[in-house]
């Protein structure tokens, strides 16, 4: 929430001015016009809050769970015939997350003065997408609400069975690479010194793999805070760059090429595109608007644009089968699919399909990315062995040579 002050005339045309916490302008202007006011300026306040970067490690996250459970109460209980503010303030009372019981208790006090659900759930935008009240707004006005619920607990289900996924697949090969980096700091700090010291006391040369393992231990064990410094400094810098607009964007193009979980990465978004689209379809949303819906839903700045670019060419007069076409981002398969919904006035329907096709598509990547990896990292650790052998036990191994031969 953030603070403004307005200015504005109450009904006899006197000047009002004042103060009101609220997500955006419109929600000020709003809350004026319900009191009878017309609005003149609203101004944001700057709030000066020298722990506000610490504000969100200490605040509760509402997560998919709660989400989940959210949407499957709402549908039960509307589908029973329950009011929807006695609804709200029983899932208020019930939940677990603090948070989520703040906001649910802000939506029940904005329903009680006679706000739209979905209104009253879009002040608290941060909570519920724009993909999420677009459905309840369709819902409240086809009469069929728990239906748009239900909806959107099977669309939140699918999207924590895919992360789950993913989380389960890069288990392996991230345990691993700590281990590796685990390994190199214990090698550094306490090893190599080790060795070091008992070579200086022979007085040998050395070759020159140990005189640069020798060397980064040496680095490593003296200038430790130097490595700190740089290490938080680039991971702040690469923070700051991905918050902006351009860093962002970079950023989701590039990552969609990273070997072996790029195109994971790509199938999962067009998942979620296509599952979102089938979804506001069925609703009864139209196109257009369903696509600019979808492109905050993939949650990817360079698909987004890619989307918002198919939403204008479907304005200007293309197909959905030519917009979908000129972004170059679907298969042949989902192209066919959309060519024989738009014959058929089955989109939804054949979109819903492409969805579980992809879904399906990125089962199986996740099922072979261990295999995938788990050469690489075997390679990986047998170059790190192979350099600690040529590195330390060579001079050993001439060492010995030498007092034997003398």
């Amino acid at each position: 929430m953030q603070l403004y002050s307005y200015k504005a005339k109450d009904s006899k045309g006197a000047l009002v001015k004042g103060q009101v916490e609220a997500n955006n302008q419109a929600g000020v202007a709003d809350s004026l016009m319900r009191r009878q006011f017309i609005p003149i300026s609203i101004t944001q306040i700057e709030t000066k809050n020298n722990i506000k970067m610490f504000d969100n490690l200490f605040i509760e996250k509402i997560t998919l769970d709660d989400m989940i459970m959210f949407s499957r109460q709402m549908y039960s209980l509307l589908k029973a015939g329950i009011p929807i503010i006695r609804a709200m303030m029983g899932l208020a009372d019930t939940t677990q997350n603090k948070q989520f019981k703040n906001v649910l208790i802000e939506v029940t006090k904005q329903l009680e003065q006679g706000r739209d659900l979905s209104s009253a759930m879009a002040i608290h935008n941060e909570v519920f997408s724009r993909l999420t009240v677009s459905m309840v707004m369709v819902g409240e006005g086809s009469g069929r609400l728990e239906d748009a619920f239900y909806q959107l607990a099977i669309y939140f289900e699918k999207e924590q069975e895919t992360r789950k996924r993913i989380k389960a697949a890069m288990r392996y090969p991230t345990f691993v690479i700590l281990a590796l980096v685990a390994a190199m700091v214990i090698l550094n700090i306490f090893v190599i010194p080790t060795f070091a010291s008992m070579f200086a006391k022979f007085d040998a040369e050395l070759p020159l793999m140990t005189q640069i393992l020798i060397g980064t231990s040496n680095f490593f064990v003296n200038y430790w805070w130097l490595l700190l410094i740089l290490g938080i400094g680039a991971v702040l810098a690469a923070r700051h760059y991905l918050n902006t607009t351009a860093g962002r964007f970079k950023w989701d193009q590039h990552k969609l090429k990273i070997p072996f979980i790029g195109h994971i990465l790509k199938r999962t978004l067009l998942a979620r595109y296509s599952q979102s689209l089938a979804m506001v379809l069925r609703s009864g949303v139209p196109m257009t608007t369903g696509l600019s819906l979808t492109a905050h839903a993939v949650d990817n700045s360079y698909m987004e644009k890619a989307i918002i670019t198919m939403r204008q060419d479907i304005e200007k007069g293309d197909s959905l089968l030519r917009a979908s076409k000129s972004s170059t981002l679907f298969s042949q398969l989902v192209l066919q699919m959309v060519a024989v919904g738009e014959e058929t006035g089955r989109v939804d329907e054949l979109l819903q399909e492409a969805a579980d096709y992809y879904e399906r598509e990125v089962d199986y990547d996740l099922r072979s990315l261990t295999a995938k990896i788990e050469p690489i990292l075997t390679v990986f650790v047998a170059i790190m062995v192979l350099i600690l052998a040529l590195g330390i036990f060579m001079p050993m191994w001439n060492m010995m040579s030498a007092i034997k031969g003398n």
